[in-house]
Parts: structure tokens; sequence; C-alpha cells
């Protein structure tokens, strides 16, 4: 297993650490790829058209020559139809009802009932974080997603930088370990081409830092409203943070104490962690209890 430096808010080393077997796995793009998508596809939402839409109204015309309310022999269609207008015995017919007629329904609408659901085993998905992992920090794959790497990548912060509260802060620690250029390329906002810019989706951003943490602390507020940037606790990774766009090698920032989390905890291994179970006094019942009371004095 590599060592890594371990950075305080000066860029100035204070120790090092072994990375856990986690970041030994082998780098498995199609797993990857299987675990982002399967996360996209099980966050969609269902949508479809109301069943009846179109199919509110009467649109039924005899076909019949000897019936009152016919469009046999006037040259029309046998197209459903309402009438619009009556002159004695002549209709004025309106198609109606059919997905080619005006008001009618459409041919082959979304169904709200489609499964977008997509499954994956439990063991393929935490193979899929752990070879994430290893991924963020091989320096190869990080520079092939186009971002500004400095050059002590990769490395561990220290558990100071939990407790920063301020966005000012962050960003000025950041400068001073490396980051400038790429604090620099996450501020840029591009209008999207095509017709997307009219669905809600106009701008693109750019997905920039990952932060680890170990557990609720100011620093997933504070470096929240940086650019590109993402703040998670250990426990919460997944593969689509990881690696966006089912890309991987996101520069990650790993604290210390997350580190060792991951390494106590055995997280996204298919070892079990024994943990404690604290076994509760079973309730007795007042009436059980007057029983047990009148055997004691037989």
């Amino acid at each position: 297993m590599a060592k890594l430096k371990i950075l305080d808010k000066t860029a100035k080393e204070v120790g090092t650490k072994d990375l856990p077997i986690q970041f030994s796995e082998d780098y498995r793009p199609d797993l990857i790829k299987k675990a982002v998508l399967a996360l996209q596809a099980n966050r969609r939402q269902k949508y479809g058209s109301d069943p009846r839409a179109g199919k509110k109204h009467s649109a039924y015309v005899s076909k019949r020559r000897s019936a009152f309310r016919t469009t046999y022999g006037i040259g029309q269609s046998r197209t459903p139809r309402k009438a619009l207008s009556v002159r004695g015995t002549r209709f004025n017919w309106v198609g109606a009802f059919v997905p080619q007629t005006v008001g009618g329904y459409r041919a082959h609408p979304p169904k709200a009932e489609k499964n977008w659901e997509q499954k994956i085993n439990k063991k393929e998905k935490r193979k899929a974080i752990r070879s994430a992992l290893a991924a963020v920090m091989n320096i190869i794959i990080v520079k092939d997603r186009n971002v500004n790497v400095p050059i002590n990548y990769p490395f561990i912060l220290s558990n100071d930088f939990e407790k920063i509260e301020k966005t000012k802060e962050v960003k000025t620690v950041l400068n001073v370990l490396g980051f400038k250029d790429e604090l620099k390329r996450s501020t840029v906002v591009r209008i999207r081409a095509g017709i997307g810019k009219l669905r809600g989706r106009k701008k693109v951003k750019k997905k920039s830092l990952l932060f680890v943490v170990a557990n609720d602390c100011a620093m997933l507020k504070a470096a929240h409203n940086l650019p590109g940037m993402d703040v998670v606790k250990v426990n919460e990774l997944n593969a689509e943070t990881l690696a966006p766009g089912t890309h991987a090698g996101r520069m990650t920032l790993f604290t210390e104490a997350a580190i060792d989390a991951l390494n106590k905890d055995k997280l996204f291994t298919n070892e079990i962690v024994k943990k404690e179970v604290v076994k509760k006094k079973k309730r007795i019942s007042p009436r059980t209890k007057k029983k047990q009371v009148n055997k004691k004095w037989l």
C-alpha cells in the first residue's frame, strides 16, 4: 500500500499515512459506468400523460346507410367524428378522439407505469466504488479529465481542515495548496448548445474538487458554495460522486479522519465489522408478574 503525505493548512508536511486496502483495487471503468448509470436511472422521476387525455368526449358516428346521424354517402373517411353544427338532416362533422385529429390523444404517449429502475449487485457496487477510489489516486487517470493538477497531488489533509467555517478561508487554503488554476477553471460557465437550453438546463458548469470528511463538521457547509466543488461524508460516498458522468479520476482530497474511518469500519469491502449489540431487557406485563409472585408463594 502506498504512503501519502499529510498536509496542514499552510501546505506543510505534518506526517505520512498508509492508504487502506480499498485504494488497491484494479481499475474497472466498465463497472464504474454500470454503477453510475444505475444511480442515475433509479433517480429518474416517472412521468406520463393522463390515461384519459383526449378521450373525455364521445365521438361515435354511425356508418350505416339508413341511420339518421350518419356519414354514409357524403365522401367522408371513417375517422371518429363529433357533430359541430346541424342544419336539417345535414351534420357538420369534425374529426375527434383519435391521434391525427385536433384535441385527440397522442399515438404513443409516455406512460407513468414504465419502470426506469436498474439493478446492480451489492458486491459489484462496492467493487465499483473501490475501483473509483483507486482511480482518484492515479495521477494519469486524474489528468485525463483535463483538470489543473498541482505537483504535490495526491495527498491527505490534516483534521484541522474539517474545522474551517468560512468559504473565504477554504478558498485561501486551496490557493496555498496549489489549486489556484483549478479554482479559476471551475468558475467558467458556458451556455449549452441546442434545444436543452429551453428545458431548464441552460448553463453547463464544470465538476471540480471533491472533499471527503469523516463526520458532520463545519467544512460541509463552508465548501458547499464554491463552484463545481462537493463535500461528502466518507460513509456516503458512491460511484457517481467519485466518477461524475461515468468518467473516473475526479480530483479528491481526503481528511486524515476520513482515511481512518475507511480503514476502521472496512467501508465498501465485503468484510463485515461486528458491532456490539446491547440486549434489551424483555418487558414483563403486570399480569405475568402477578402469576410469577403467586407461583413463588405456592
